[in-house]
């Protein structure tokens, strides 16, 4: 235990350090999430150094990829973790597969779910999560219930609430409400939320989960440097589904990062070495050529509380360091 951790623990008895609940579990997304940067074409060394670096750090689950449609993400343009096939998964894991769950993330309209999403007992998958925008949530809803019957751990990711109306937000949380999903996760998909919305979105998340035995998670985005920060607002607020990616990599600006995660919860259960090791030999020779992270095209992209994705070709164009330039464009 850090002297932190100690402290916060002798000064009250009665409350152990937030990091310490036995029901919160961390998912390193790193190469899911990082795929969105070069196309999910991450070579088996670099996806097994991850997988082992998060088994050896106690991490609870990887997740390895998409598993989405093969006609819409072609495997002529999209490395094999756009898809997952099991024989890839299989390829990565051996024969021995370590003490961590794997889960993927089907999109809605992107997945073929009924048929790609195998049943438990034929795959090394143990969890499935559904990516959904407000309005897919019946098939976001259809798509949760295939994979419980499957026999499969349940989670979804509503994104860009930041853009959705209130009332629309509280009708599809009720309506997930009454899913079988395990998990509903607060998604700060542009990476324009500060912790005070944090704070208000946990409450009505945890309003609504609670009463139905749901979990509550967070996947936050790094485009005005708030993701670290709002990832312990929800902690603190009650999630117990925490994404984190090493050093930050990630789609644009990025994500929380794990090693930061970790020093965080202070929870022995958890180490930092093996992921440290991990950045150093294979993540961070990455940044480079991806160029995820805090970036000037990603801030601005972030206040006015839009998709990166014109941050994203920015930064491939000629155009690139002229952020006066990409300012003007925005606040046309």
């Amino acid at each position: 235990m850090t002297e932190l951790a100690k402290n916060a623990t002798e000064s009250n008895p009665s409350q152990r350090w937030v990091g310490y609940r036995e029901e919160l579990k961390v998912l390193d997304c790193t190469i899911r999430d990082g795929g969105l940067m070069n196309s999910s074409k991450f070579t088996d060394e670099e996806v097994r150094a991850v997988y082992d670096a998060c088994a050896d750090s106690g991490i609870d689950y990887m997740e390895i990829g998409y598993k989405n449609c093969k006609k819409i993400f072609s495997p002529e343009k999209f490395g094999p973790w756009r898809h997952c096939d099991e024989s890839d998964i299989l390829r990565i894991i051996g024969d021995n597969p370590r003490n961590i769950k794997m889960s993927v993330i089907a999109d809605a309209e992107k997945s073929n779910y009924k048929t790609d999403i195998l049943p438990k007992k034929d795959s090394p998958i143990d969890m499935i999560r559904v990516a959904t925008y407000i309005h897919q949530i019946p098939l976001a809803i259809d798509m949760i219930k295939d994979a419980h019957e499957k026999g499969y751990e349940t989670t979804v990711n509503i994104m860009a609430i930041s853009t959705v109306r209130e009332s629309e937000l509280d009708e599809g949380l009720e309506m997930l409400a009454k899913s079988p999903v395990g998990t509903i996760y607060l998604v700060d998909s542009f990476g324009s939320l500060y912790s005070e919305q944090i704070n208000y979105m946990m409450n009505k998340y945890m309003k609504v989960a609670k009463p139905g035995g749901k979990q509550v998670g967070i996947h936050a985005h790094n485009n005005l440097q708030l993701a670290f920060a709002n990832t312990i607002e929800a902690i603190v607020d009650g999630a117990n589904m925490i994404d984190a990616t090493m050093a930050g990599l990630g789609r644009g600006a990025g994500n929380c990062q794990l090693e930061m995660l970790l020093g965080f919860l202070h929870n022995p259960k958890y180490r930092m070495r093996p992921i440290l090791e991990c950045i150093e030999k294979y993540i961070e020779p990455m940044r480079a050529k991806l160029g995820w992270g805090f970036d000037y095209p990603y801030m601005l992209t972030g206040f006015l509380n839009r998709h990166p994705k014109s941050a994203m070709d920015f930064n491939e164009s000629e155009k690139r360091g002229r952020i006066v330039e990409f300012y003007d464009e925005m606040s046309k």
